[in-house]
């Protein structure tokens, strides 16, 4: 149970509208062909920071953190290349391991973890395995099997610049971006 003024917020990557349209439409697919509509509930994105528990009176703080952290990054370079799994029920969007990415990544779960203490309890350490989910949770296992050779093949490629970070939050039932700080420029 979570204190009234607790919401639960996670921290992304999205990308570009012309490219959140062509993943939604691939999520509306799933949702059409292999009753996996869980995947809209969220816009396109590459998740940094896991969900986690933060309390309203304190977003002030956590706003400054991440305007802090982003404004000593440049526009993070993402290139999409094709599409990955996670057996037995997530199919996702690849984005390829790029240096920037990772950095990005890392440097932002440290800096939440020593500024704030906000740390992924789910982590166990696990590296960081960028994606952009669209299928999962209510994708059967049954409809990954025929799902995936389908995909598994399908080229896609797409790149972009992230210029900005992205604080979501859940409510009503769905993400919705709460703020965005933008990523500056290298002069």
């Amino acid at each position: 149970m979570t204190n009234s003024a607790e919401k639960i917020y996670f921290i992304a990557l999205l990308p570009p509208a012309e490219f959140q349209a062509e993943v939604t439409t691939i999520k509306e697919y799933f949702a059409t062909q292999y009753n996996s509509s869980h995947a809209l509930k969220s816009p396109p994105h590459i998740t940094l920071q896991a969900p986690f528990k933060w309390d309203e009176g304190r977003l002030p703080e956590l706003a400054q953190v991440l305007a802090e952290f982003a404004a000593g990054y440049p526009p993070v370079p993402i290139i999409i290349s094709g599409f990955g799994a996670f057996p037995p029920r997530v199919i996702y969007i690849n984005p390829l391991k790029t240096p920037e990415l990772m950095a990005v990544q890392g440097d932002l779960k440290a800096r939440l973890q020593s500024n704030l203490g906000i740390v992924d309890e789910k982590d166990n350490g696990r590296p960081f395995s960028p994606h952009m989910t669209v299928a999962f949770k209510d994708l059967s296992k049954s409809a990954f099997k025929t799902a995936w050779p389908e995909f598994k093949q399908r080229p896609l490629f797409f790149q972009f610049d992230a210029t900005n970070l992205t604080l979501l939050v859940h409510e009503g039932g769905r993400w919705h971006v709460k703020s965005e700080f933008p990523f500056v420029p290298s002069p």
